[in-house]
């Protein structure tokens, strides 16, 4: 939920604000708050339980693509690495296959200065292996960055910084898991 510093409840009203800017509506928000899953950025999830919490929620939504972190979590944050590690299992090890149909793309976590070259990096993007490359607008660019804005309690120097530089807001290169 969030609830990193106790901001669960602002944290949720920012993710519903986000997600009506990207034309996401709340009833296919889904916001998990378990007491063994906290919102901290040191803590490693359990693979099982997030695992089956995810599987529960693909059945129930029946849903054919999840998008998630790679092992590198993009930024490295423990519940991030932790989601990749769930979804993983969930493929690997409890034979996720049809008839679900369910595909896995995951993030590319790049180096620091990849990650911060912005469109710059459209060009190495390009050039390098993936299964899909997504690359935004000017208009979706500025729709992603109105969506960050709505995490106000989010939103430390760093962040302002990824706002302005990072190719994340511009290209994403993902791999089928």
């Amino acid at each position: 939920s969030g609830n990193y510093y106790n901001q669960g409840e602002i944290r949720k009203k920012e993710l519903e604000q986000s997600c009506h800017v990207l034309g996401i509506p709340a009833s296919d928000v889904t916001v998990i708050d378990h007491r063994d899953l906290p919102d901290n950025p040191a803590v490693d999830w359990d693979t099982q339980l997030l695992a089956t919490l995810v599987l529960k929620h693909i059945e129930a939504k029946n849903i054919n693509l999840v998008v998630t972190f790679d092992a590198g979590g993009v930024s490295g944050h423990a519940n991030h690495v932790s989601l990749h590690t769930a979804v993983r299992y969930s493929v690997c090890t409890l034979l996720w296959v049809p008839p679900w149909g369910c595909r896995v793309l995951v993030l590319e976590s790049v180096n620091l200065f990849r990650k911060y070259i912005s469109f710059l990096d459209v060009l190495i993007s390009c050039l390098l292996p993936r299964d899909a490359l997504f690359i935004l607008t000017e208009e979706e660019t500025e729709q992603a960055k109105r969506a960050m804005r709505c995490h106000r309690s989010q939103l430390l120097w760093f962040r302002q910084l990824y706002l302005l530089f990072s190719r994340y807001l511009v290209v994403n290169s993902l791999r089928l898991l």
